[in-house]
């Protein structure tokens, strides 16, 4: 193999860096309930936060706001949600969701981390209070994703209730995943009250089908959150549908895969994946790369049980839900599976994607112990929550089994997910062989210049993907086991190639894929979202 000036092992970690790795602020912190204080000056304030809701303006109600001791002047607060509003009024509750921007009168204030909004769920259709915070804790370790944690809210004095806090995909987020917010941003939650022009195709709510290339006909299934963007969104679905062979140039395709991964194991159907196709952001950054970002997971672990193909699934079809739905039933309303899934190589990183998430919060039920310290530090506050949508009882069980949410029943975390990693581990695909990436290396040959190898077992092809800097595009190399570039011998295993032209003081970002007839590996196995990198001389 290649005399290597800079080597990495896998089995260290030396070679990888990650957003992941990135401190919480204590905002979203997981180790203690934060709280909030809201004072209003209206007695009725309910009533007039219920009107400003129905009214669809996103009024909001000024309120002094108290954060961890940090108090808000000013401050805006409206309710938030569809079915976590429109369900729970309907029922007379009192405990609604809320969204409190501590910047809406005077223009400077941020809590901690910079951001402005507090986006306060009410666990809506969770007895356990858990799904959303430990599935956002899952989806941080592989992909862009919001943080979450807990927050006790007080209305003026009294203790209104335990709120899940979801992090906003607001500037601060792309900031810190991206380096940037300018780009365009798009919100993809249908408008359900709009009507499109008779002359738009029907297309299927925020499912990336092409429309054609007039922007009204996907105003009402996507919502445009920057300055512009609509022909940079019809540009993309275009391609996505008509010409996917250009789909990485444009689209960060591997974050996809996570995306879709993560809603398979999880059986999270409040998703793309499932009937109403939504609950998800596109931000393109300044490369013109589109990345998707997973938002809303309080019906993921089986809280919403329909696929869009059919009659609300049992807790067994859950159990069981194929990782390729959609992909088999060839859906046309559903390109993002199709079309990425069609693509030999995408469909087994996805594969490889799926078990090691399973491998590494289920194998071992790391899922059970993280839920178990949450439910530990929340039960006081539980319990203590008089406006709570579901009885204590269910709190305490819901983490393993079933229980009532009002007349629903809502599967056990547990209870799933025990049955579900067998299933996809004992999978005809999942379960196949992998090709094992043993060694990674890189080395500047000079002149712009470098070497990339790799050692892998068991694997009849091999790709390189990189970029230069912090974003944009992972490009596609294939690396070659034929003792011609930059390998010793061929078919010794040491798979390479030499990429031209590296800009010189730049950071190369890589990560490796080997392949053989029916499986993927990756290194590191939490690409693209860890990756290797090789500082590049000056």
């Amino acid at each position: 193999m290649l005399k290597s000036i800079c080597l990495f092992f896998l089995l260290a970690g030396t070679a990888t860096l990650a957003f992941a790795q990135a401190e919480a602020p204590a905002l979203y912190k997981l180790d203690k309930v934060h709280e909030v204080h809201i004072q209003f000056d209206h007695e009725n304030w309910d009533d007039i936060l219920d009107s400003m809701k129905q009214s669809g303006l996103e009024e909001r109600l000024l309120a002094d706001v108290r954060f961890d001791g940090e108090t808000f002047k000013g401050a805006g607060v409206r309710y938030k949600g569809n079915s976590s509003y429109f369900s729970v009024r309907k029922y007379d509750y009192a405990k609604l969701p809320f969204n409190i921007d501590v910047n809406e009168t005077e223009q400077g204030h941020k809590l901690d981390g910079g951001y402005d909004k507090l986006k306060l769920s009410n666990v809506f259709r969770d007895p356990s209070f858990l799904r959303e915070a430990l599935s956002y804790q899952i989806a941080n370790k592989y992909m862009v994703s919001p943080r979450a944690n807990f927050v006790k809210v007080f209305i003026n004095d009294e203790y209104f209730g335990l709120y899940s806090n979801a992090e906003s995909i607001d500037d601060e987020l792309l900031d810190q995943y991206f380096g940037e917010h300018d780009g365009v941003l798009f919100k993809c939650d249908p408008a359900w009250g709009y009507e499109a022009p008779s002359s738009c195709p029907e297309g299927d709510k925020a499912s990336l089908q092409y429309l054609g290339q007039d922007s009204a006909c996907y105003m009402g299934k996507y919502e445009l959150k920057s300055d512009h963007g609509w022909a940079e969104l019809i540009a993309l679905t275009d391609i996505l549908n008509n010409r996917p062979e250009k789909l990485d140039s444009v689209f960060a395709v591997d974050e996809a895969l996570w995306m879709l991964a993560f809603n398979s194991v999880l059986v999270n159907l409040d998703s793309y994946t499932g009937r109403f196709c939504h609950n998800y952001y596109l931000y393109q950054d300044q490369a013109g790369v589109f990345h998707p970002i997973i938002w809303d997971l309080n019906l993921s672990f089986g809280g919403f049980r329909y696929d869009g193909l059919g009659k609300p699934l049992t807790l067994e079809d859950m159990q069981t839900l194929s990782p390729f739905i959609h992909y088999k039933q060839k859906n046309e309303k559903r390109p993002l599976i199709t079309q990425l899934l069609a693509d030999d190589l995408y469909r087994k990183m996805y594969i490889a994607h799926i078990k090691t998430i399973v491998e590494d919060n289920f194998l071992d039920s790391t899922y059970l112990h993280e839920g178990r310290k949450l439910q530990s530090l929340i039960r006081e506050h539980v319990v203590a929550d008089t406006n709570r949508l579901y009885e204590v009882k269910g709190f305490e069980k819901n983490l393993y089994e079933t229980a009532k949410a009002d007349k629903v029943a809502i599967v056990g975390i547990a209870e799933l997910m025990e049955a579900r990693k067998e299933y996809l581990l004992s999978h005809p695909l999942v379960s196949k062989p992998q090709p094992v990436v043993e060694e990674v290396e890189c080395i500047d040959l000079g002149s712009g210049s470098l070497a990339v190898a790799a050692s892998i077992s068991g694997a009849e092809a091999a790709w390189l993907f990189y970029r230069y800097g912090k974003t944009g595009a992972f490009r596609k190399l294939p690396l070659l086991d034929d003792g011609a570039h930059a390998d010793e011998m061929q078919a010794d295993g040491v798979f390479a190639n030499i990429l031209e032209n590296a800009p010189a003081g730049e950071e190369l970002q890589y990560y490796i894929v080997g392949e053989n007839q029916y499986a993927a590996s990756l290194s590191p196995e939490r690409a693209s979202f860890e990756y290797h990198t090789f500082p590049i001389k000056k």
